[in-house]
């Protein structure tokens, strides 16, 4: 027997609620590690001591493989916290439109497929940062904060940034993020690797929208939890706020202002 529009409806706002409170759990547990190796971080300099969480800081001593994995496990953490919650809109429509499916007996695959997609692209961006961050670290040009001490380079980013902010592939990305129907619509496909593929395709145009701004995380410290904090707030508002386009262009001549007057107070 088909359920009535009451049961569905009733059904589609338990099932709202459900996945809500999934991606506050996933967020909240990925804040609260960040939040941690923050405060450790702190705590082990005040001391004197540069460790976090019982292992020497790679900023310090030469990477090994150990060093690599754990600061990648950091970026990926830290990625979940910030991008997840901006992806939110996109999940609960995906979710509502697989429980419909559902209802007609159509095939059903659990949303967090969906999710799991999203966050590999995420992790390979991670992975991609960790080797930045390795780079930049046999460079000499983090300091034991993970903040550049490059007046050029942090300026150059910034610049850099604020370029892409104008960009046709900024605005062709940060389109797909903004409209969650149409995305679905358009890339939906059946089962689990459907699924899967879904959210490996909406992570890639969510990354295609904001890799930039989070490589700034380099200018400002990658453990500055202020930081951390507005870049994914922003994130959000770019794509949730009415007029994301203009969000987007005017913090492109703020970020290119700012760097222009990080790099010429180096130069003088």
């Amino acid at each position: 027997m088909m359920p009535t529009a009451t049961t569905l409806e009733t059904v589609l706002k338990r099932d709202r609620v459900l996945v809500l409170l999934g991606i506050l759990a996933v967020t909240g547990l990925a804040w609260a590690y960040t939040v941690y190796l923050a405060w450790d971080m702190q705590r082990s300099m005040v001391e004197g001591s540069l460790h976090m969480a019982g292992m020497a800081m790679p900023q310090v001593v030469a990477w090994g493989a150990v060093d690599f994995t754990f600061m990648f496990v950091m970026w990926t953490v830290m990625m979940i916290a910030m991008m997840v919650p901006t992806a939110a809109p996109m999940i609960l429509t995906y979710a509502a439109l697989n429980r419909r499916r559902l209802e007609q007996r159509q095939a059903f695959v659990p949303t967090g497929v969906f999710l799991l997609g999203y966050v590999l692209v995420w992790s390979g961006f991670a992975v991609a940062a960790t080797v930045a961050q390795w780079g930049l670290n046999w460079a000499a040009l983090l300091s034991p904060m993970m903040v550049s001490t490059n007046a050029l380079l942090g300026g150059g980013l910034l610049i850099v940034a604020g370029v892409f902010q104008w960009s046709p592939l900024k605005y062709a990305c940060l389109k797909q993020c903004r409209t969650p129907m149409g995305f679905i619509m358009t890339e939906w496909r059946d089962g689990a690797r459907g699924a899967l593929t879904m959210g490996l395709r909406h992570g890639v145009f969510c990354l295609g929208c904001c890799w930039v701004l989070m490589a700034l995380l380099f200018v400002l410290g990658v453990m500055n939890l202020l930081w951390i904090a507005a870049l994914a707030g922003f994130v959000l508002i770019e794509k949730v706020a009415p007029g994301g386009q203009w969000i987007s262009r005017i913090s492109g001549i703020m970020l290119v202002a700012w760097g222009v007057w990080m790099v010429l107070a180096a130069l003088v």
